[in-house]
């Protein structure tokens, strides 16, 4: 299965499938996922990477678990809306990890979902830098995942 536009995502879906949002930093992945009834994203957790292979069972692993039929990568455009190296290695991943599991992916713009996450973080809870790092990643994942699940509801006229 390619790479799908966001729109397609729904149709790929059989009932009781639920989303998983993935934010890809360099060092760990943000998993975030949805309700079967794709309307909430919840933080799942972090996870450090380590080698693709590695990282790809660990994810194969909560798929079967969570019964995910289909993932939303967040794509870290730059800010006037070009992509960059983090771009190509999100795309790679999507591609490398579809070669282990035939699994729709759908790539949804990222920007400043991290700092967005930060700055609730900091501002709204006052957590500490140290509590922060620790579910930052796994938050951003959830806010990519909920933007992605408020387009289709929007598409569906939800």
């Amino acid at each position: 299965m390619a790479i799908i536009d966001i729109k397609e995502l729904q149709g790929t879906l059989k009932r009781g499938e639920k989303l998983m949002g993935l934010d890809l930093g360099t060092k760990t992945i943000g998993i975030a996922l949805s309700d079967v009834m794709l309307t909430v994203a919840s933080p799942l957790e972090t996870i450090q990477r380590t080698k693709f292979t590695k990282d790809a069972i660990h994810l194969e692993k909560l798929i079967k678990e969570h019964e995910v039929g289909a993932l939303v990568l967040g794509l870290p455009l730059n800010m006037d809306g070009t992509e960059g190296p983090r771009c190509q290695a999100t795309r790679d991943f999507a591609r490398s990890f579809q070669e282990r599991l035939d699994i729709p992916i759908a790539l949804w713009d990222e920007r400043l979902s991290t700092s967005a996450v930060e700055r609730m973080l900091v501002g709204d809870v006052d957590m500490t830098r140290k509590r922060r790092g620790e579910v930052i990643d796994k938050l951003a994942a959830t806010y990519i995942l909920q933007g992605a699940l408020d387009a289709l509801a929007h598409q569906s006229g939800a």
